[in-house]
């Protein structure tokens, strides 16, 4: 999946809830994007309980700020690991780093935008 998608209304929800910190947690949440990123992707084919737990950390926070192609690559990584089939969850990883690069991008275009 190479398609960027950010649902705003998640991101305006967010934005509403945590006020005049927003701009700081949603900086946070990108870094957070990527080293959740590259843990999955070090320790998948390794560790599968480890790559599980931070795919699904992944798709949460993802999900929470909007990210939502991030959130859905991130799923199905977590549900091919905990069905066992490492094959198409690796198939999923290949796409990770370019969904978390691109949804920091369009995150921060976004906040720009405000």
């Amino acid at each position: 999946m190479t398609e960027i998608n950010i649902d705003t209304s998640a991101l305006e929800s967010m934005e509403s809830l945590l006020g005049e910190q927003f701009a700081d947690t949603l900086d946070f949440c990108c870094s957070e994007f990527e080293r959740l990123g590259s843990e999955v992707l070090a320790t998948i084919g390794k560790d599968r309980e480890a790559a599980i737990r931070h795919s699904h950390s992944l798709k949460s926070n993802a999900a929470q700020f909007g990210a939502s192609s991030l959130a859905e690559v991130s799923r199905v990584i977590e549900q091919n690991l905990n069905l066992d089939n490492l094959a198409e969850a690796i198939d999923a990883s290949n796409s990770l780093m370019a969904q978390v690069t691109g949804s920091q991008a369009k995150l921060n275009e976004w906040l720009a935008s405000r």
